[in-house]
């Protein structure tokens, strides 16, 4: 398990890191700079990651079809995967452009909508080569290819930075952009990401032979269908945990640009420790499916505790660090004095659920290894709109709570999602055994 699980770790710590110095960069324009980057951030990344969560789908039918030692169905759910995202990403697209002016509406800061907007508008022609990521990537993975995705991120997060510098600040002849340049780097970087997985997929047909160019290039139906009934609960699950994060990224926006800036210090912080147990899960959704795929739940029993076992581990350490370093982390964000006061409320309130966003992380990709993305939308569904944001909301405006109010609505419901989930699991194994023996 750590064997798969390290390299698709380091890849989706390198994804979160585009975020995290996207907001480094900015965060050294102005705090409303730093707040822009945090409101288009989020919602791009709420409604792109809905289009992703479409492809999960791939992570079942590639892994278990690896596991049964069928590679040329791989290549076919690879094929369906990317006629699949081409529609996806013109309605992500459609829906972003013309969804864009209505952020006016919200009663975010003038000063902070100002970059947001622009910010938006670049990361906007990111979402194809984000989506083709994401399908090359799950494919790679379920045939347990992981360094080339763990490269493709190391080397994504250099050019970002290198973006970054030339386009925010305005070097090497280019104009000084400010937000909306980091949002041009980023973009850049996502389409480099997208070519360079295609290339190897291409060099590792060629190399070894796998027949990937003699997949028959005629669309299976049935197929993407079968796509989009797996991956549309995962899709919905990961729009009701993004978007309740926007919901409340966009209810801070209400109160101050400093409290912003400390609500998307703290919101980076724990999405960068989310990234270690969302890639542990990540491996054990391909442990799990090969392990079923060859008729074997004990195996797929062991991947999917195991990995719930790493991933809590992980957690438990990073709620000590946070409680410990919190100002060590916003310092090298900013050094406002009121950033810093909230944020240290903040990161307080995110190691109270850490263990259980370790648990959730790891569980869901076990149980949608075994085919199971059904279960977590509904926890997601229930847990964060129907309990958490109301609460959130309540303490923060109701109670005069402010920032910390809506953060622990939300921390209510991760630990509800965890102790959930990780009943769900166990019942899946036990019904699984049941259908073995019958």
């Amino acid at each position: 398990m750590a064997e798969l699980a390290t390299p698709v770790v380091l890849a989706e710590l390198g994804w979160m890191a585009m975020g995290i110095v996207d907001t480094m960069v900015v965060g050294h324009l102005s705090t409303a700079a730093m707040g822009a980057v945090s409101i288009g951030g989020i919602l791009f990344s709420t409604v792109a990651w809905t289009g992703g969560g479409l492809l999960l789908g791939l992570d079942t039918l590639i892994s278990q079809s690896f596991g049964a030692g069928d590679v040329a169905d791989c290549h076919r759910s690879l094929l369906n995967g990317l006629y699949l995202s081409v529609p996806i990403s013109l309605a992500l697209m459609a829906v972003l452009w013309f969804g864009t002016p209505h952020l006016r509406s919200f009663g975010i800061d003038p000063v902070v909508l100002r970059d947001a907007i622009p910010f938006l508008r670049a990361m906007i022609w990111s979402t194809f080569p984000l989506l083709l990521y994401f399908a090359l990537r799950r494919y790679l993975q379920g045939m347990n290819l992981v360094k080339p995705v763990m490269f493709t991120l190391i080397s994504a997060n250099a050019l970002n930075l290198a973006g970054d510098w030339i386009l925010v600040f305005g070097h090497f002849g280019a104009p000084a952009m400010g937000a909306v340049g980091s949002g041009w780097s980023t973009c850049i970087s996502l389409i480099y990401m997208a070519t360079v997985l295609l290339g190897y997929i291409l060099y590792h047909d060629r190399r070894y032979g796998t027949g990937l160019l003699k997949t028959p290039l005629t669309p299976d139906i049935a197929r993407i269908f079968k796509l989009v009934k797996l991956g549309l609960p995962a899709a919905l699950q990961i729009t009701f945990e993004v978007s309740v994060w926007a919901a409340a990224t966009t209810l801070i926006g209400r109160l101050s640009p400093e409290v912003l800036a400390a609500h998307q210090i703290a919101i980076n912080t724990v999405s960068l420790t989310f990234m270690v147990p969302m890639g542990i899960g990540a491996a054990a959704a391909v442990r799990v499916g090969q392990a079923l795929g060859r008729g074997d739940v004990a195996a797929a029993s062991r991947s999917g505790w195991t990995a719930t076992l790493l991933g809590a581990g992980f957690m438990c350490c990073a709620a000590v660090v946070l409680l410990v370093g919190p100002q060590w982390i916003i310092r090298a964000y900013t050094a406002d004095a009121d950033v810093m006061r909230v944020g240290v409320t903040l990161l307080a309130t995110a190691a109270a659920f850490q263990l259980f966003d370790g648990i959730q992380a790891v569980v869901t990709g076990a149980l949608r290894g075994a085919g199971n993305t059904r279960t977590p939308m509904l926890c997601h569904l229930v847990a964060y709109w129907g309990l958490g944001l109301p609460m959130g909301y309540y303490l923060c405006f109701g109670l005069k709570w402010g920032a910390v109010g809506l953060w622990t609505g939300l921390c209510v419901a991760i630990i509800v999602i965890g102790m959930a989930l990780l009943w769900a699991w166990s019942q899946a194994l036990k019904a699984r055994a049941v259908q073995i023996e019958v």
